[in-house]
């Protein structure tokens, strides 16, 4: 069994040392579903929800939750992420919205946190958004999909 890196010697809670690793290249992508009624979904896309626009909205709350991840996550690290990207799919069952999004950044440590927490305030910006019309709508497969890192070109 893999030892928890956010305990110390002694079983206290303690940030990992990263300091010694190399700045790679790093990419997470992270995915999660709302699901919701179908006479929501017809409002949010022809833009009735009385809140506004609700994708640009819960698009630009993902990527500032995925900026704010070292300030939410007391054991993170705080990443100056060079990029990151909130999308929405809506199946043909028209039950739910799939939210699927990804971070990158240059540094020595993971950026997953990062895409997870995008995907869990996109969702909930979505909620609540749509909650005066929807009681019923649950949050849920939040999940890391991927994480890569690749060197650094030289030069």
């Amino acid at each position: 069994m893999k030892k928890l890196t956010h305990l110390d010697s002694r079983g206290q809670a303690s940030m990992v040392d990263v300091s010694a690793k190399p700045v790679v290249l790093r990419e997470a992508v992270a995915s999660g579903e709302i699901r919701l009624q179908a006479s929501t979904l017809d409002l949010i896309e022809s833009n009735q929800i009385a809140k506004g626009n609700v994708f640009a909205t819960a698009r630009i709350a993902g990527i500032q939750a995925a900026k704010k991840t070292g300030e939410l996550i007391p054991l993170c690290h705080p990443l100056p992420i060079t990029h990151c990207e909130v999308n929405f799919d809506i199946p043909q069952s028209r039950d739910r919205i799939q939210l699927t999004a990804r971070a990158k950044i240059a540094a020595s440590t993971g950026v997953e946190m990062e895409a997870l927490s995008a995907v869990a305030v996109a969702a909930l910006t979505i909620y609540d958004m749509c909650k005066a019309v929807d009681k019923e709508m649950v949050i849920g497969r939040v999940k890391l999909v991927s994480k890569t890192k690749r060197q650094l070109k030289n030069g």
